[in-house]
């Protein structure tokens, strides 16, 4: 092959969690080549510092050894050498996450991002990486699942797999063990179910038909005449565990953590709610694959992967992609328009619940994703709102203003596969890599429906204002109403159990603790003398609350560090909404608008 970085990584210490690595540059920089180590991972928006895992790091070139210098936190530099350098290094890799590596004896996972080095000025050339297994007994029969393109062949997949760049090299996770493994296509393009982990009695069989009927919905979104996914492979990569719960997406695959009993069980005939939220996980993750793989934003394009990257547009790709997650289970058939509507209801509560969303755009939130939204505290609910959740109400309420305004004929549809035609199904190619700026948004959410929508944007994107939702769902004969049917006294708090105690982990702003004077992080021990108690996963202080009116005047006691306080304070009224949308049987004209927005797309038509 013509000049590459060449990478080779096996496992080599089970028990230590280590993973031997090294990188070749054939042709290192003629003033000592740098190589560094990304600070983050795409998809995840916090500063990881993936470089502290490196425990031993060494390089040599002809036989000799090379000095290598640490230059900053992530980055080391060669001494200069006029032949190919190799460097080699150990990765500790002991992080159960979709963000970065993990090695014992029951499997190997790891993101490029935690283990290949980046060799400076030389991020276009190919990438060679060759997969060894090890030889550890433990790992005789392990397999590997990538979605990486191979260049050559060994037992169970391991070999030499080849990236055209460094980009295309991190975006491929890798996972190596005693997996059950599945394959279906989706218009012809095949997929790869792996599911790492013990769980009794699994059914792929229909997890392979449910992802089947999803993968086949996304792709006749987006490309509803040629039904052409964007890639040539992809793969589902699934760790179950006891709890867990998590996804990450790459430009061919998704790396995802559940919960085991999430799964479905041979013979379970019924959605379960947690096979329902595991769906709706690979739905969010799929739908990545062209909502911010493919249609980037312009900061990302290409990503600055050694500091943070801000951009003012996560609640596009994120929160839209939240909105299209939950809907494109009901467009598959794999949910009822009650179910989905549920779904909806409980988004619209979460985003009232706190009283961050008056204080925060969505803009803002997207910008500020890696200081508040991935860092937040007890104060969070008070002082943020999520791009994903209010996000995807934007794209609600987005939806639901084009549809009614253009009776139907344009829809956000159009819209994504505008976005996804003009910046997106060409992005790989060599004359693609154009990411989307705000204005280019506005402005083409302006094109493609017709709408005037410059006010809508200040207001739903860069404004605080609620989401006038009732009024807009009206016209598709849906009610959206808030069922409580009296004022409820409450704290104003979110409880946990802490040991046997009762933790407060958040108290609400405006709600009765935080008027008594309660704080975050305070354990909660008596409510008018009758103590406050946690077993089994939760606490008894809705019990306790249950015998409240709005009104009352309770005492407190909690501990706050070690001083036991006092607290008195009249009970306010609940300010957590409970939110249900209900549809109507009539009129027609409605009835035609809601089935153009929640009906099942044909993806064999």
């Amino acid at each position: 092959m013509k000049q590459a970085i060449r990478y080779t990584i096996v496992p080599k210490d089970l028990a230590a969690h280590l993973y031997a690595v090294t990188v070749t540059v054939d042709v290192p920089g003629p003033q000592g080549q740098v190589l560094s180590l990304p600070a983050w991972i795409p998809g995840s928006y916090m500063i990881r510092e993936f470089a502290r895992h490196i425990v031993r790091i060494d390089a040599e070139s002809a036989g000799r050894k090379i000095a290598l210098t640490k230059q900053d936190k992530h980055s080391w530099q060669a001494a200069p050498c006029d032949t190919p350098l190799t460097v080699s290094y150990d990765v500790y890799a002991w992080d159960l996450s979709v963000r970065a590596a993990h090695l014992d004896q029951t499997h190997g996972f790891f993101n490029g991002t935690s283990v290949f080095l980046r060799v400076a000025g030389q991020d276009n050339l190919p990438c060679e990486v060759d997969l060894r297994n090890s030889d550890d007994p433990a790992c005789a029969t392990w397999r590997v699942a990538t979605a990486l393109p191979r260049l050559k062949a060994k037992r169970n997949g391991f070999g030499t797999y080849l990236a055209a760049n460094y980009d295309e090299l991190i975006d491929h996770p890798v996972e190596t063990g005693d997996f059950a493994l599945a394959t279906f296509e989706a218009h012809g393009v095949p997929h790869d179910i792996v599911i790492t982990g013990r769980v009794p009695n699994l059914d792929m069989a229909r997890l392979c038909a449910d992802l089947k009927k999803i993968c086949e919905a996304q792709i006749a979104l987006f490309e509803p005449k040629s039904k052409r996914a964007p890639m040539e492979r992809y793969v589902f990569m699934t760790l179950a565990v006891g709890d867990g719960y998590g996804g990450l997406e790459h430009r061919a695959s998704t790396a995802l953590i559940c919960n085991r009993a999430d799964l479905p069980a041979k013979g379970q005939a019924a959605l379960t709610d947690g096979y329902r939220m595991f769906l709706g996980l690979c739905s969010h993750e799929y739908f990545h694959t062209w909502n911010v793989k493919r249609i980037k934003p312009a900061a990302f394009a290409p990503y600055q992967l050694d500091a943070e990257t801000y951009t003012p547009l996560l609640w596009l790709f994120e929160g839209f992609t939240s909105y299209y997650d939950d809907l494109m289970l009901l467009r598959a058939g794999l949910i009822d328009e009650a179910a989905y509507f549920s779904m909806l209801a409980k988004t619209v509560n979460g985003v009232l619940r706190g009283s961050g969303r008056s204080k925060q755009s969505v803009a803002e939130s997207s910008f500020d994703a890696w200081v508040k939204y991935y860092r937040q505290d007890e104060n969070a609910p008070n002082a943020i709102v999520s791009y994903y959740t209010k996000g995807s109400l934007v794209a609600l309420a987005f939806d639901l203003t084009i549809r009614a305004e253009t009776a139907g004929k344009k829809s956000l549809d159009d819209v994504m596969r505008a976005l996804w035609v003009r910046y997106g199904r060409d992005f790989y190619t060599a004359d693609g890599g154009r990411g989307v700026t705000e204005d280019d948004v506005e402005a083409l959410f302006q094109e493609v429906s017709g709408v005037k929508m410059k006010r809508l944007f200040e207001r739903w994107v860069r404004g605080t204002e609620d989401l006038p939702l009732a009024k807009l769902l009206a016209p598709f004969a849906v009610t959206l109403t808030d069922d409580r049917k009296e004022a409820k006294a409450a704290l104003g708090v979110r409880a946990v159990r802490d040991g046997a105690d009762c933790r407060l982990a958040n108290v609400y702003q405006g709600g009765s603790a935080h008027r008594a004077g309660l704080s975050a992080n305070d354990l909660l021990i008596a409510v008018d003398g009758l103590r406050v108690t946690a077993a089994g996963g939760a606490t008894n202080l809705d019990v306790l609350m249950a015998r409240y009116r709005v009104g009352d005047t309770v005492e407190l006691h909690a501990f706050r560090r070690d001083e036991l306080m006092r607290f008195v304070t009249k009970l306010t009224p609940d300010v957590a909404a409970k939110t249900v949308l209900t549809a109507e049987s009539k009129p027609a004209a409605a009835l035609k608008l809601r089935s153009g927005w929640l009906g099942k797309i044909d993806s064999q038509r």
